[in-house]
């Protein structure tokens, strides 16, 4: 970590933690998670699991999307007072389509020290895994599922980079179908479902062609969507 901790006053770290292998966690992580003085959670239950496996006890408190408003004075306080925090959603790195932003913001508005560690994220795997290009990609994150949807699909139907996605499994067929609508039935495009986890999949098809084997084989599990950018 460069520093030691009982040296450093006041700091925030964002610890990225795994998407299904626990195997992923790193040697960072798990001596940020034993020497701070305080783990803020997005799901105390799952960060609770995770550093019950690791051998490490700590204070918890969640910080989720219902409530990172109300807490973060608080939390600010702590930190404006010497602690160290560190910050872990579910799985994966805290802010991309997780909390994690506000506190962020928040710590570059006082000046706290901030610090975030790399680690799991699902949508670098899937990419590379899709054999599709990986030198320019643009990350949507999770569609509208409403108002603004077709003005997004709209929009990336002329995007020349790969586009990348995380999808319900419960929507993955709808958005299949949107976007071959929008981007072309004939499109590429990669789903990876479980990534990391005994049961991982990557399959590789057309839009329609996926649309088609997911209609007959309903997916379960977390979902990166990868689609080919338009290369007219």
């Amino acid at each position: 970590m460069g520093q030691r901790m009982d040296e450093v006053k006041g700091k925030l770290y964002i610890v990225p933690t795994p998407i299904g292998n626990m195997g992923d966690i790193t040697l960072r992580a798990i001596e940020v998670l034993k020497n701070c003085n305080l783990v803020l959670a997005e799901d105390t239950r799952v960060t609770g699991k995770l550093l019950g496996l690791l051998g490490i006890k700590k204070d918890l408190l969640s910080m989720h999307k219902f409530n990172e408003h109300s807490r973060l004075d608080s939390v600010m306080n702590r930190l404006k007072e010497g602690q160290i925090i560190a910050y872990c959603s579910d799985a994966g790195t805290p802010g991309i389509s997780d909390p994690g932003f506000l506190i962020v913001r928040e710590c570059h508005r006082n000046e706290i020290a901030l610090e975030v560690l790399p680690g799991a994220t699902a949508f670098i795997p899937a990419l590379v895994a899709s054999g599709l290009a990986a030198e320019r990609f643009v990350f949507e994150g999770f569609l509208p599922a409403k108002k603004g949807r077709q003005t997004r699909f709209k929009e990336l139907a002329i995007e020349p980079r790969t586009i990348l996605f995380y999808e319900s499994p419960f929507r993955l067929v709808k958005t299949l179908n949107d976007l071959g609508v929008y981007l072309g039935k004939n499109r590429k495009a990669c789903v990876s479902r479980e990534l990391t986890k005994h049961f991982e999949e990557n399959r590789r098809g057309t839009l329609d062609e996926l649309a088609k084997h997911y209609t007959t084989n309903p997916p379960k599990g977390e979902i990166v969507l990868v689609v080919e950018g338009n290369i007219e």
